[in-house]
Parts: structure tokens; C-alpha cells; sequence
């Protein structure tokens, strides 16, 4: 989206608020047949600059009035304060991303996002309200968050939950993520460089590490009754 936006500054480093959101999408409604609408797959629609401009509140208000499945995906516990919203339309879903149950490592690579025991508390909460809700497990790191222990300890968090699903995700080194991760990696964990270099760029090792990955993951589900549930997407 940068390539788009006119910025400068690094990803992750502006903000732009299209505060008239709301009123071109109260336009665009009454032209369209009602489809679902997901928000969002490009940043957080609950970053901290919501609670002051309330625009994904604003929006999917509009969309629930006007018959839209909406589906959220977020990382912010700030999603709670539109239950009201979720709860009154059976259309709607919502999805809370766990990275980690680390939480030195879930700062290290999610800053900005609600700590893990938080979001997991945001899905049960929604589940006893009744809103279908569902987890986005990962993506999974190389070396960090991709232990048996560390896949046991996530999975194992959300098992006892009534989710309608489970999606789970390996690490996708795009070129455009590819070289601030690498950064931050040289940066606090240099003895795990050259794994990532390898996972990036030879093709052979990427194949077999993502095939090994999926085969324990859906061990561990298993293992929690969850195989019906579980949906990898690597």
C-alpha cells in the first residue's frame, strides 16, 4: 500500500484518516447488493487511533444497518467496545490473530498489538455473547514461535474454546517484509540470520520446512480434538 500512499517514512511509521470513510461508504451501500465485507487485510482497523475517530464503529455500523456479512480480523482488544454491533447481526464474524503465548517475544514482534491473554479473553467474551469468532494462529517464526512447545502452548489456549474454525499460517517473507525482518532479526537474535536467509532463498529447504511445519501443527490439533477445525493455509 505504501507505493500508493505518497509517504516517505517507513511502513509502520504514518497514519493517514480518511475521516470521510464513513460517509462515501453510506453512499456506496445503497448502489450495491449485500456481499461481506472484511475488515481488514492491510493494517489493523483497531489501531489505537480508533478509540479517538471511532471510523471502523461508524463503518460497521452502516454495513450492519445495511444487511452486509462483515468479518473482522484484529489484534486489539478494542474490538470489544462494538460487540453491541456484532452481537445484534448473526451475519458477522470476528477473528483475533495469536502470534505467540510469549510475551517477550509477542513484544518483540507486535509492539503495538493487545498482549495474548488479552485477545484470548476478547474471543471468549465474544463466544459467550454469541458472535461466531474464530483464530488466525500465526504467522510462525523460524526458530522462535515454531517449537513444539511454542505451537502446544497456542493451540492448547484456544482449544477449549467453541471457535467455528482455526486458520494457521507460516511465515511469508515477501520482498517487501523480507528486508525489515531480516533487520530486526540481525538486530536481537543474529544466531538465527542464516536460518532465515535459508527459508528465503533456497526453494529445497523453504519446501520441506513448510511441509514439516503443517505435519506438526495438525499433529498438536489433533492432539486438542481440533482436526476438524484446524485450517492450514501453507
Amino acid at each position: 500500500m505504501k507505493r500508493f500512499s505518497g509517504h516517505e517514512e517507513p511502513w509502520g511509521q504514518f497514519l493517514d484518516v480518511k475521516i470521510n470513510a464513513p460517509d462515501v461508504l453510506s453512499k456506496e451501500v445503497k448502489k450495491k447488493k449485500p456481499a461481506r465485507v472484511f475488515i481488514s487485510s492491510v493494517c489493523d482497523a483497531y489501531q489505537p487511533a480508533e478509540k479517538r475517530y471511532k471510523l471502523t464503529r461508524a463503518c460497521l455500523e452502516i454495513l450492519v444497518d445495511a444487511g452486509f456479512p462483515v468479518g473482522i480480523l484484529t489484534k486489539s482488544r478494542l474490538v470489544t467496545r462494538d460487540f453491541d454491533i456484532l452481537s445484534s447481526s448473526n451475519a458477522c464474524d470476528l477473528g483475533l490473530t495469536l502470534t505467540t503465548t510469549d510475551e517477550y517475544l509477542r513484544f518483540k514482534i507486535e509492539p503495538g498489538a493487545s498482549p495474548t491473554k488479552d485477545r484470548i479473553s476478547v474471543l471468549e467474551e465474544a463466544c459467550s455473547r454469541g458472535i461466531k469468532s474464530w483464530a488466525f494462529l500465526g504467522p510462525f517464526m523460524p526458530g522462535l514461535s515454531d517449537t513444539d512447545e511454542a505451537l502446544d502452548s497456542l493451540i492448547s489456549a484456544v482449544a477449549p474454546l467453541p471457535l467455528s474454525h482455526i486458520i494457521a499460517d507460516k511465515l511469508n517473507l515477501k520482498p517487501g517484509v523480507l528486508g525489515s525482518i531480516l533487520a530486526s532479526i540481525r538486530r536481537w537474535r543474529p544466531d538465527l540470520i542464516d536460518i532465515y536467509k535459508r527459508y528465503s532463498y533456497d526453494r529445497e529447504y523453504y519446501d520441506e520446512y513448510r511441509s514439516n511445519l503443517r505435519q506438526r501443527v495438525k499433529k498438536i490439533a489433533e492432539a486438542y480434538g481440533l482436526e476438524d477445525k484446524l485450517k492450514p493455509i501453507f
